[in-house]
């Protein structure tokens, strides 16, 4: 099916909070297997939602609305869908009943104006009965309009609990069976990743193929659909194979994985451990290693040697190497990962050098520049690479080379595709 999300409030088209919750629909209803015609953000005007809601109509088959639920003056969606859609507004007594129950440890101010949630557009049925929060559904011209919280959580969990399930056995709608992959790749631009995928896109209708950076990687999607699950099957599998044949080494994983993830698991299976010793990413490593539960299990800790001082005195980098080669160097990166492995018995030690900017560089050594060192039991490789953009992208592509440089080791690997 074709669906539409609209997004409603001032704090979203303000700025002042961050729209995750039509990105998060937007790819779960994806992922089972519908078309995403536009996603909408707009502020609490009665007059912008009915209109934004009525124009929806016309071109999806479904609606996902999010937020303006809420008992505040400011929340406006449910009298905006009322007027637009000729639906007046009707108290729900079975809704208050739980509203009420959900509200008698809150002050009597609050006890009353949470009355307004059990008043909605007529025809409106709720998403969850026992659900404490707002939602509800109702069907306008044979299409279904879902109206979910604009809170995070509320949404996502009512999202998945009922919407999507709602519209897999949705009355009209043949079912169509779907098969999805999203590969996750470092090293390469999108446009880099277009041009050796290109061949594969239009030659099956079956088959659609989608790129989406998310920075410092990009995702890269292969969704199958067909009218069995024997047909899909065949298909994906073709192209499975081929898409991870042109993407090769710089395609880390897929699904659920990430890079730090995939990089400690290769780590445990090995047995073996890690140690950072960081200077222009200021411990982004070590953080990035430590969002994994269990990674106390290879990662050894880490020192952040911003200054010369801290690299001579913490990883014994010799003064001579800084006069004569400077503290952004491959032999300063040497010298920080193999002192990295004499302060502490690990297997692979990573250090990282570099001008993150905005200021700081030079001609010889422009904003970008970053050198790493991967002191291992065998030997200590040095690398050299410029990147562009602002400081924090210099040092989030930073922290992802210096792991990715770490997963190429471990698996043995050269560094062939890195073109940033």
């Amino acid at each position: 099916m074709i669906g539409e999300i609209i997004a409603i409030g001032d704090e979203l088209t303000s700025g002042s909070v961050l729209n995750t919750t039509s990105y998060f629909a937007a790819s779960h209803l994806f992922a089972a297997g519908h078309e995403m015609l536009a996603m909408t953000t707009i502020g609490d005007d009665p007059e912008v939602i009915g209109r934004t809601l009525q124009q929806a109509l016309q071109r999806a088959d479904f609606i996902v609305v999010t937020g303006g639920l809420g008992p505040t003056t400011d929340d406006l969606t449910n009298a905006a869908v009322s007027s637009a859609l000729d639906r007046p507004s009707t108290f729900y007594p079975e809704i208050f009943k739980k509203i009420q129950a959900y509200g008698t440890s809150l002050p009597t101010g609050q006890q009353l104006s949470l009355e307004k949630l059990a008043w909605l557009p007529a025809g409106a049925h709720a998403l969850h009965t026992e659900a404490k929060m707002a939602g509800y559904f109702l069907v306008q011209d044979g299409k279904p309009i879902f109206f979910l919280p604009g809170v995070p959580q509320e949404m996502k969990d009512l999202l998945l609990e009922t919407v999507i399930t709602r519209l897999a056995v949705w009355e009209g709608e043949a079912v169509r069976q779907v098969r999805q992959k999203v590969y996750k790749v470092v090293g390469l631009v999108e446009s880099e990743i277009n041009r050796k995928l290109a061949h594969l896109e239009g030659r099956d209708p079956r088959v659609r193929i989608g790129y989406y950076p998310v920075f410092p990687e990009v995702h890269v999607s292969l969704t199958v659909t067909g009218p069995s699950s024997q047909e899909v099957e065949s298909v994906f599998k073709k192209y499975d194979g081929q898409m991870a044949s042109f993407l090769g080494d710089c395609c880390y994983g897929s699904g659920r994985d990430t890079l730090e993830g995939v990089v400690g698991s290769l780590l445990a299976g090995r047995g073996q451990t890690v140690a950072v010793a960081e200077s222009c990413t200021g411990g982004l490593i070590a953080h990035t290693l430590t969002k994994i539960a269990g990674s106390s299990a290879y990662f050894s800790g880490g020192v952040v040697a911003y200054s010369d001082a801290l690299k001579e005195r913490l990883l014994g980098v010799s003064r001579e190497i800084i006069l004569r080669s400077g503290a952004v160097s491959a032999e300063t990166a040497r010298a920080m990962a193999e002192g990295m492995r004499r302060v502490t018995p690990v297997d692979h030690a990573l250090a990282v050098t570099g001008i993150a900017g905005p200021s700081g560089g030079s001609e010889d050594k422009p904003v970008g520049t970053v050198y790493f060192g991967l002191a291992s039991p065998d030997k200590t490789q040095t690398y050299l690479f410029h990147f562009s953009g602002e400081r924090t992208q210099v040092q989030a592509l930073a922290s992802q080379t210096a792991l990715d440089l770490l997963r190429r080791h471990l698996l043995g690997l050269d560094n062939g595709c890195r073109t940033v």
